[in-house]
């Protein structure tokens, strides 16, 4: 009986053509990582500043006793110096489910401040809750 005590395989030369060796480049997946990572960063504060929070700050205040047919909303929202907001709001039914919807442009005041608004919205069904889905800069 015989024993090798090779630790790596010998293949004949020039049979399986060039080997690697062991010690490949590492840098390059770090810089395709950290690459990446700024692409992604920087796209990120593009979409934030084109679609995140903004200035405006809608609150609710209430709604009337609504009829069949419409459903009168009471909102405040923060709007900037001479600005101009556009607000979504949404009356829905005692299930939840959406029964009107409008966007009402808000006019901002001289020196900046919360504006109240009583909006009427159209309904196909006699709503429960009135809501102020969100506002964003008219545009």
């Amino acid at each position: 009986m015989s024993e090798t005590h090779a630790t790596t395989p010998v293949f004949p030369p020039g049979r399986y053509g060039r080997r690697r060796e062991g010690n490949r480049s590492r840098w390059v997946p770090i810089l395709a990582i950290a690459l990446s990572a700024i692409v992604i960063l920087g796209l990120t504060v593009q979409l934030y500043r084109k679609f995140g929070e903004g200035d405006y700050d809608p609150q609710i205040i209430g709604w009337n006793d609504p009829t069949d047919t419409e459903m009168v909303i009471q909102f405040r929202v923060l709007v900037p110096e001479d600005g101009t907001a556009t607000c979504m709001l949404r009356a829905r039914d005692y299930d939840g489910f959406e029964v009107g919807r409008r966007q009402v442009d808000v006019q901002g005041r001289p020196g900046g401040g919360s504006v109240e608004i009583s909006e009427s919205v159209p309904t196909t069904a006699r709503a429960s809750v009135g809501d102020v889905m969100g506002c964003r800069a008219a545009g």
